[in-house]
């Protein structure tokens, strides 16, 4: 692309250089989203609020750096402010970035709204680097324009997010199994200093005057009839708003679900950058016919399945229909958004601003205004019922069997969702949603007559309690008596009183162990779960032990207590499936020795459907030079008692060698190549089962 300066010198920019930059800038913008959102577990409770906090986070910032974008090639002066701005930010990025990958804060954050903690922390280490990433794809769409007579080239945008996908793929299997945090960091960085060079050059090489009048597209005119302009505007919005919603509802139904790790917030991205692949880079190469067809088959199916809350589904079954889903309506939603790109160059730009707009849109609806304004989770239901409407809305002008087929899903969507609406309040006493979930207080009478009352935070119980005058002082669920945590605390101590602390209120069960003279201590860091347990069961108003609630992080409270000198402290914030590593690191086990009494136990509950957490607790303790035995117990219906798993980790020969903790006892074995977790790295990906 030959063209010459004002001294009349020939410069030439490469299609290839457009390429690299576009690769490279994509790559580093996925690449860092997992790395920053990852470092912030150790200090917000791992809870997959993080994981949907980052993504509203990212999707926000995107939307700032298009329109970073758009504001410099609109400028009156607009060479001049490309010629300016784009390298001072660059600059400015690259100092920033580096004093994030040099110093990074681990300690825990203490704060009333974690959503607006992680935004700001997230602000102040990647914002400025991830705006400056950000804004470089519709820059590059201008700068190609402009050096190529107005044409533009949309397939830029399909290039980046192939490199997306690559990043997004060499997170959890590359990068998170095999470097401490610090280094990826600093990897990053040394990448984004290249970037940021190629960047430069590649603006000084372009051509000093703006060319006059944008032509038409590079790509293919499309068949589709062409709506109004403000009707093909609202589109661009709507499209990507309700793709957004699909998005970050799934990813927070799989990280509550299953575990709160990159590795499943990347599936769900990955399958919504495949769309955005499909739609800018093969538009033609998946026919909207068949994939209108499969969404709305899939829409029927899943919408029935979430009419039917207590129905569970396995989980790798739950995994894949989700993702087919999502990549089916993401799909449909990018490449009908595509189908009304702008023609001419100048509103390129503009497109991408407004495409961004809806995807932060639907990300904020998602993960901050649902939350808020509703007390049980419909995530779900809501993003396809907005997904029907919208394609409604987009295929009007295809003639009457669209408009009826979609305005009728939108109706039988309309229609479940009211269905589950009803199942969530069938036999709850309370509900309530906040950052850390949906906790559920179901009242039933099982089969014997017996009533029974249960807490559950999304689709994960956390403790039972039956009211009659024979089993309402008994501990049910995963602290039966012959469970790990019974063998701790019946046989820790003789007849002593004892200090006992457990992390993870849930119905307060433990205190069923309580004796007078005992003191229990709590921690949760769910503001809901203590009202809660006082008031809707009996365990904690019922004891003869003295018991304390302390609300916050764990860790971060028992970071700046004074010794409490436990005799047995119980770890149990890992029953549910979106597990807090920042708990199962060396650091935390520093935390935890200096609270615990000479002799004491480490009680840790590694229930857990999908990963096993037995030799990573083994490890710690060997680290620590304690020995570790695993106790498991079979589930008891009539009494309540579910089937778990306990790592008890204690220096107390004494306690070990009891003849009931030697029957009921095994020693844990480790796993080979296993790293020990600290603050700086820890991966689930090896623990998969």
């Amino acid at each position: 692309m030959p063209f010459r300066t004002e001294a009349g010198e020939p410069r030439s920019v490469s299609s290839a250089l457009f390429t690299a930059a576009t690769f490279l800038s994509a790559f580093l913008l996925f690449l860092v989203e997992p790395i920053a959102a990852k470092q912030l577990l150790p200090r917000f409770g791992g809870s997959a609020g993080v994981w949907i906090s980052c993504l509203v986070f990212f999707q926000c910032a995107l939307l700032a750096g298009y329109g970073f974008a758009d504001w410099l090639a609109r400028g009156r002066n607009a060479l001049q402010r490309e010629g300016g701005a784009y390298p001072l930010v660059l600059g400015i990025s690259v100092l920033s970035a580096a004093a994030w990958a040099l110093h990074q804060s681990t300690s825990p954050a203490l704060t009333a709204h974690p959503f607006f903690a992680i935004s700001r922390d997230l602000l102040l280490t990647v914002g400025l680097p991830f705006l400056s990433l950000a804004a470089t794809s519709p820059l590059l769409q201008a700068w190609f324009a402009r050096a190529n007579a107005g044409q533009t080239r949309y397939s830029l945008y399909g290039i980046s997010n192939l490199a997306s996908l690559l990043a997004l793929g060499l997170y959890p299997t590359l990068m998170e199994p095999y470097l401490p945090m610090h280094t990826q960091r600093v990897a990053w960085v040394i990448g984004f200093t290249f970037f940021a060079v190629l960047a430069i050059r590649l603006q000084r090489a372009l051509p000093q005057a703006a060319p006059a009048t944008a032509v038409t597209s590079s790509e293919e005119p499309t068949e589709t009839p062409a709506p109004s302009l403000n009707t093909a505007r609202l589109l661009w919005l709507l499209l990507p708003m309700a793709a957004s919603m699909q998005l970050a509802a799934i990813t927070a139904h799989l990280t509550a679900n299953v575990a709160a790790i990159p590795l499943l917030w990347i599936l769900p991205l990955a399958v919504y950058l495949l769309s955005l692949v499909f739609s800018f880079q093969f538009p033609r190469l998946l026919p909207q016919g068949i994939i209108l067809r499969l969404l709305a088959v899939m829409l029927a199916s899943l919408g029935y399945l979430l009419s039917k809350v207590d129905v569970s589904v396995p989980i790798a079954l739950a995994i894949a229909v989700y993702l087919a889903e999502l990549f089916f309506a993401a799909q449909f939603c990018h490449a009908a958004a595509y189908e009304l790109r702008p023609r001419r160059a100048e509103e390129t730009t503009r497109f991408y601003l407004i495409f961004a707009t809806g995807g932060a849109l639907g990300a904020i609806l998602i993960g901050v205004v649902f939350p808020l304004i509703f007390s049980a989770n419909y995530d779900l239901a809501i993003s396809f019922t907005v997904t029907a409407a919208v394609a409604a809305f987009a295929l009007w002008q295809q003639g009457w069997s669209q408009r009826l087929l979609w305005l009728t899903g939108t109706a039988l969507l309309l229609f479940l969702l009211g269905l589950q609406r009803i199942a969530y309040r069938q036999d709850t006493l309370f509900s309530e949603r906040n950052f850390y979930g949906t906790l559920r207080v179901q009242q039933n009478t099982d089969s014997s007559g017996q009533t029974v009352r249960t807490l559950a935070n999304g689709s994960i119980r956390h403790g039972t309690q039956i009211f009659t005058p024979e089993l309402v002082r008994t501990p049910t669920t995963y602290y039966a008596y012959d469970s790990g945590v019974g063998l701790a605390l019946r046989l820790c101590c003789g007849d002593s009183p004892r200090r006992i602390g457990v992390i993870g209120l849930g119905t307060g069960t433990v205190a069923a162990y309580g004796k007078p003279g005992d003191t229990l201590r709590f921690y949760d860091i769910n503001p809901a779960v203590p009202p809660v347990a006082r008031n809707l069961f009996a365990y904690l108003r019922q004891t003869p032990a003295t018991t304390t609630i302390v609300e916050g992080d764990a860790r971060a409270s028992l970071t700046f207590e004074p010794p409490q000198n436990f005799n047995v402290l119980v770890v149990d914030a890992f029953s549910g499936d979106a597990i807090p590593l920042h708990l199962l690191t060396a650091e935390a086990m520093q935390v935890y020795l200096r609270h615990l009494a000479p002799g004491g136990i480490l009680a840790f509950h590694v229930s857990n459907q999908h990963v096993d957490l037995e030799p990573a607790v083994q490890q710690l303790g060997e680290h620590n030079g304690l020995q570790a035995s695993t106790v498991h117990n079979a589930a008891d219906n009539s009494r309540g008692e579910f089937r778990s798993t306990w790592v008890l980790l204690t220096a107390n020969q004494q306690f070990l060698a009891q003849p009931e903790v030697v029957q009921r006892s095994q020693p844990t074995q480790p796993r080979a190549g296993l790293r020990l977790w600290t603050d700086d790295y820890s991966s689930l990906f090896p623990l998969i089962r």
